[in-house]
């Protein structure tokens, strides 16, 4: 059974930058795509980036040029680096993978990913 687990949440100001780490436990996870979503109170969870196995990436119009993904299949984790941030990126982001079909396009859409992590959440105040 896989699992992944996410850290590096926490608190930061408006302006700052986190890293968020993503560590896979059961499964390598180089061949396949992953992302990270993340979800506000009262809001639905929402696509934040991508990455597939030959490290295409592609990002949400609302964080491209402040967020960075990226993965190291040494370490069979997955990063997200976040700058700029901004009180509107406050939410649980998660960490997701389609480990059921290898060597596929990166993609956004929720409904594709079959394994998640539990979330870290990320606050930035004003």
């Amino acid at each position: 059974q896989v699992q992944l687990v996410e850290s590096g949440g926490g608190l930061v100001q408006a302006g700052g930058s986190l890293r968020l780490s993503c560590t896979a436990f059961g499964r390598a996870l180089n061949s396949y795509v992953m992302a990270w979503f993340r979800q506000a109170p009262g809001k639905e969870r929402e696509f934040v980036a991508t990455i597939s196995w030959n490290k295409i990436t592609y990002y949400a119009d609302s964080v491209e040029g402040r967020f960075t993904i990226s993965r190291d299949n040494a370490k069979n984790t997955l990063y997200l680096q976040m700058s700029s941030l901004k009180p509107e990126d406050t939410a649980v982001y998660y960490c997701a993978g389609d480990l059921r079909r290898p060597f596929d396009s990166a993609r956004s859409d929720r409904r594709e990913y079959d394994v998640w992590g539990l979330g870290t959440q990320v606050t930035v105040s004003s």
